[in-house]
């Protein structure tokens, strides 16, 4: 009988050069799957991304902290408890302008892939 469940022991750890944590616990860099993918994410005081246009819809759900989000040219900024969808093919810039770390959990739709994001240089 084969098994119908996998528990996720050692998500891939993106490297990054910002201070951000990435923990892909399902999506192409950590199984291979490029229709979802899940993170865990700790966003430090101070970080930020340039503006993009990805072609996957994102689900964020803040677990501590605050962070913003500029969407179409509108600021939202989301707390502890409450989460958000941004639509494929939306201009947005993810941001933790505060003073305390950002951690959250993302989720898109089809999987996040570098190629799909569509960053605009700074």
């Amino acid at each position: 009988m084969s098994k119908k469940y996998y528990i996720q022991t050692k998500p891939f750890v993106v490297p990054t050069t910002d201070g951000k944590l990435i923990e892909e616990h399902y999506g192409k860099a950590s199984d291979g799957n490029s229709q979802l993918s899940i993170a865990h994410m700790v966003a430090p005081p101070g970080w930020s991304e340039p503006f993009q246009t990805p072609e996957f819809d994102e689900y964020t759900y803040i677990i501590k902290g605050k962070k913003q989000f500029i969407i179409d040219g509108e600021t939202v900024i989301l707390e502890a408890g409450q989460s958000i969808k941004i639509e494929k093919n939306v201009r947005i810039q993810y941001a933790n302008p505060f003073k305390e770390p950002c951690e959250y959990i993302a989720v898109c739709l089809p999987a996040f892939s570098p190629d799909l994001v569509h960053r605009e240089e700074e």
